[in-house]
């Protein structure tokens, strides 16, 4: 199940809303327990045989977390924490990375199991939570309840943004529910479902017409990449911004996950934009404690940006990915740092899109034979056009500008300005999104978030 899907805007979130504000203020742990019975049933409806494996994942967490607590500043609670590790962890190899890691020894498995939804979301959740009890910053959640209601919870069960226990702690066991945040939420969630059935299923359509092509083109493999680039931001974004809405509805306060990253004026500043909850992670729980820029930096960061590319998938070009990054990094850091200080916006800003837009083309193709053709066209080699590639071109420079415009903060801005004027500005917006995102859903065929995969 989607929050995109006619079956999760229709039936399931009107149901578990009334089920949910059925259940008195006062009765904290019995709506977390509505909330969790839900999430459960979502995560079923995409999932059934893996409700097992979150489930004891969670409980297993929750268990060691109490023993954890017990024998704290003991080499007990050591070794507690790798046991919690390596069972998260285990998990998430034997899953995710089992054919990958035999297929580098050039071995094959005739069973490989397949991939969780949102396994390594909810993997890293559970180890932030006994890494952070370890290190004494959380006290251990004794409420089984509560615990699984924060590794379950459906608006940010399947693709983030990871949530840590810290971050909600509080609200799992006191939260404010009223009209202002839910109002809030709604606006919140409503500009994500425009977000993706809007922008990012059409311009997800274009990008796969053209980078699945048998024989691209320099312009082809161009358009679609643009077109891709465009797609993911607005795919991700849209999924944070709903589960964002979703947890201001309930109550819950999650992080934000983006920060408009493509109005960057470097790689370094766009990773600070881009999928904050994933960097925060790293940098937190890899980066700082390997040393982080004390000692090793170069080694460090290469070694976090391996790590953040194998996350994304079990295949060689996201490793490929993670390192390209890592290299634009460091060149950034001990090169040009102070040149791109210098530069003119437009010509800081044309470099950083360049360099991720090459990015995406990496990330795209898990085919290492696909990728390094779609390279060659990336680069102008081979033939530059095709009639397919040119109509869809002509065919799209009215949306191009109108995708760069709201990868930007001027259509909020914009927004805000309206409201601030007119109270009915938001309502009537909302309004206008819903039925226009409701009358393409009907039309369009099935197409999941992209992270759903990872």
């Amino acid at each position: 199940m989607v929050f995109s899907s006619l079956t999760f805007l229709v039936f399931f979130l009107p149901v578990f809303l009334i089920a949910y504000f059925s259940v008195p203020k006062r009765f904290l742990n019995a709506r977390n327990f509505v909330l969790l019975i839900f999430s459960l049933f979502f995560y079923a409806a995409g999932e059934p045989a893996w409700v097992v494996l979150i489930i004891f994942s969670a409980s297993t967490d929750c268990l060691i977390g109490l023993f954890m607590e017990r024998y704290h500043g003991k080499w007990q609670a050591k070794g507690l924490l790798v046991l919690s590790l390596c069972c998260s962890l285990g998990l998430l190899v034997i899953f995710k990375y089992t054919e990958f890691l035999l297929g580098l020894f050039g071995l094959s498995v005739s069973f490989a199991p397949g991939l969780p939804i949102g396994i390594s979301f909810y993997t890293f959740q559970t180890m932030s939570y006994s890494i952070d009890l370890y290190r004494g910053k959380v006290k251990a959640q004794r409420n089984p309840v509560a615990f699984l209601t924060f590794v379950c919870m459906f608006p940010q069960l399947v693709a983030g943004p990871i949530v840590r226990y810290s971050d909600v702690a509080h609200a799992l066991t006191k939260r404010e529910h009223s009209w202002p945040l839910v109002s809030q939420g709604i606006s919140r969630f409503v500009m994500g479902l425009g977000k993706k059935i809007i922008f990012a299923n059409h311009a997800g359509a274009v990008a796969a017409e053209l980078l699945n092509s048998p024989y691209p083109s320099t312009l082809g493999v161009w358009l679609g990449s643009v077109m891709f680039m465009f797609q993911i931001y607005f795919d991700f974004s849209a999924y944070s911004d709903m589960a964002i809405g979703m947890g201001k509805i309930i109550g819950f306060n999650f992080l934000e996950n983006f920060d408009y990253p493509y109005i960057s004026k470097s790689i370094t500043d766009f990773w600070r934009r881009w999928h904050i909850s994933l960097g925060r992670f790293f940098r937190d729980y890899l980066y700082i404690p390997l040393g982080g820029n004390r000692k090793r930096a170069v080694f460090n960061i290469m070694f976090v940006w391996a790590a953040t590319g194998l996350w994304h998938g079990a295949s060689m070009n996201f490793v490929i990915w993670g390192m390209y990054f890592g290299i634009v990094l460091l060149v950034e850091k001990y090169l040009i740092r102070g040149l791109l200080a210098k530069l003119p916006t437009f010509v800081s800003h044309a470099y950083c899109l360049l360099i991720v837009l090459y990015g995406w083309v990496i990330f795209y193709f898990t085919d290492l034979s696909r990728l390094l053709t779609a390279s060659a066209r990336f680069f102008g080699f081979g033939y530059f056009s095709d009639y397919r590639a040119v109509e869809l071109l002509l065919g799209n420079l009215w949306i191009l500008p109108i995708l760069a415009i709201f990868c930007t903060r001027a259509p909020i801005r914009l927004l805000h300005y309206i409201r601030s004027r007119l109270l009915v500005a938001e309502p009537i917006f909302n309004f206008g999104v819903v039925c226009v995102s409701f009358m393409l859903m009907i039309g369009q065929t099935f197409t999941p978030f992209i992270y759903f995969r990872f």
